[in-house]
C-alpha cells in the first residue's frame, strides 16, 4: 500500500453531509483503508451511537473511495457507482459506541468490462470484527444509465 495523498471527499461523488469516512489511511492497486471515528455529531448517532448497519454505508463509501482514487491516479473524474447487494452482514453488537475509531477495510475481489465488482469488507475496531462482500457496479456512462 502507498501512503495517502487524497482527501475523502476529493475521491467520493458524495458532498457533507453525506460524506461519513473521515480519512484515507492506505490504499493500493487492489485495495483501501479508510477511517471513522464516531462521534456524538456523526450522521446517523444516535443516544447508543452509530446503529452497526451504517456499517454497510462506511463500507460502500470505502469501495467509492477506492473507485475515485483509482480514476484519479489514471487522470480521470471521479465517477458514480452503485451498492448491489451485500452477502451476510452480521454484527456482534447493534452500535458503534461514540469515541470508537473504525478502520474500513476493501480489497478488490473482482473487476470485468461490464462494470460490476466484488469487493471484500471490513470493518475493523476494539471488539470489532465485521467482514462482508459487497457487489457494485459502475456503470460507463451515467447519463445513459438513467436513461436506459
Amino acid at each position: 500500500m502507498t501512503n495517502p495523498e487524497y482527501r475523502i471527499l476529493d475521491v467520493i461523488p458524495h458532498g457533507e453531509p453525506m460524506s461519513l469516512l473521515d480519512d484515507i489511511v492506505d490504499y493500493s492497486a487492489t485495495g483501501l483503508v479508510a477511517g471513522v471515528t464516531i462521534r456524538p455529531d456523526s450522521l446517523f448517532c444516535e443516544e447508543r451511537g452509530v446503529p452497526a448497519w451504517v456499517g454497510i454505508e462506511y463500507m460502500g463509501q470505502a469501495v467509492a473511495a477506492f473507485a475515485g482514487v483509482s480514476a484519479r491516479n489514471s487522470g480521470l473524474p471521479v465517477k458514480i457507482g452503485f451498492l448491489v447487494s451485500a452477502r451476510r452482514y452480521e454484527s456482534p453488537l447493534s452500535y458503534f459506541a461514540i469515541g470508537a475509531r473504525l478502520r474500513i477495510e476493501v480489497e478488490q475481489i473482482t473487476e470485468n468490462t461490464t462494470g460490476l465488482g466484488v469487493f471484500a469488507c471490513a470493518i475493523i475496531g476494539e471488539g470489532i470484527d465485521i467482514r462482508t462482500n459487497l457487489n457494485v457496479y459502475l456503470p460507463e456512462n451515467i447519463a445513459e444509465f438513467f436513461q436506459g
